[in-house]
């Protein structure tokens, strides 16, 4: 038996080292295209000086900063949807890395895990899957922060639309509006609108800074707001009053989402009793008993039941929280 949990701990040793060996080259190719980025700006303005007389100068500047991929992930880009999407998605998440840095994590975390699993279980359909989930945590966890910002994000955005509406009644211009409302909110929501206001200020048609915010944020009640603010430009009306009934459907949806979670609770209560209880029970055996659970790890047939039990749990934690989100 303790034979069993020492081959335990070169595997446990091995896996720490290739996850410190995959941060610390993830680190080191940010570093390198930190550097990069940095001469590619110097050399930037270097060349906006020399023609520092003409408009097409500070054009070319203004779209050469929204470039913030390699030209090698454009072709994969086109390809797959999801990349597409992949800078506002880290912006979001509030997070440093690259495109390049967080595919070489998501690459690097596939990898160890599933050398990882092989070298425990050595079946190469459990170095596949724990591949796979390998290749989903980076994505998960910035799906995890992006969802942290686009709800406090939401829950901020009456807040904001008020204060733009007050500036308006007060005589403000729009862009106006929208820089006192950036001073007035607090974050994620008054650097977006900060972002806004200085796009249109630099020489972006302010329709275009609008459409970048509606792009930016993926929310039903941003693309409202931005297509009411679009609309009353281009037939006129009263738009604080716009903007007031927009604020009061927002706070309206927000409180019929929360009736849906609470009446949903039950729900998500039982899927996080569901996907630990296995888990906690294994435990508690692998403590009074050891030799009962090290059968499933040392036998062939226990390491595919318990392959196909950890899958069948992941699966069922996912059908179970499909069914309690509900979308309003």
């Amino acid at each position: 038996m303790i034979q069993s949990l020492g081959a335990w701990a070169p595997a446990g040793a091995a896996f720490g080292a290739g996850i410190l060996a995959v941060v610390a080259l993830a680190l080191l190719w940010e570093w390198w295209a930190e550097r990069r980025r940095g001469k590619d700006v110097v050399e930037q303005l270097r060349s906006f000086a020399a023609q520092s007389g003409t408009d097409r100068a500070s054009e070319t500047l203004m779209r050469s900063a929204k470039i913030v991929e390699a030209r090698w992930i454009r072709p994969l880009a086109a390809r797959v949807p999801h990349l597409r999407d992949l800078a506002n998605t880290l912006a979001q998440a509030g997070v440093r890395w690259s495109p390049q840095t967080y595919l070489l994590i998501t690459l690097g975390a596939a990898v160890v895990l599933g050398l990882g699993a092989f070298a425990l279980l050595r079946l190469w359909v459990a170095a596949l899957v724990a591949a796979s989930g390998g290749a989903c945590l980076p994505y998960l966890y910035l799906q995890w922060r992006k969802t942290r910002f686009i709800r406090a994000f939401e829950e901020q955005l009456p807040e904001a639309i008020d204060l733009l509406g007050r500036a308006i009644r007060a005589g403000h211009p729009l862009s106006a509006g929208l820089k006192m409302a950036a001073e007035e909110a607090t974050e994620p929501i008054a650097g977006e609108l900060r972002r806004v206001f200085e796009e249109q200020r630099f020489g972006i048609p302010f329709d275009d800074a609008l459409m970048g915010l509606a792009d930016r944020i993926d929310l039903v009640d941003v693309r409202i707001l931005v297509t009411a603010i679009m609309v009353q430009r281009e037939v006129g009306g009263n738009l604080a009053e716009v903007l007031d009934k927009i604020a009061h459907t927002v706070r309206a949806r927000f409180t019929i989402r929360r009736q849906v979670r609470v009446y949903t609770a039950q729900g998500r209560f039982s899927g996080y009793v569901l996907a630990v209880l296995p888990i906690a029970v294994g435990c508690a055996i692998f403590l009074v008993n050891r030799q009962y659970i090290l059968i499933l790890i040392q036998d062939h047939l226990g390491r595919w039941l318990l392959l196909t039990g950890a899958v069948l749990q992941i699966l069922g934690f996912i059908w179970i929280r499909r069914i309690v989100n509900i979308e309003i």
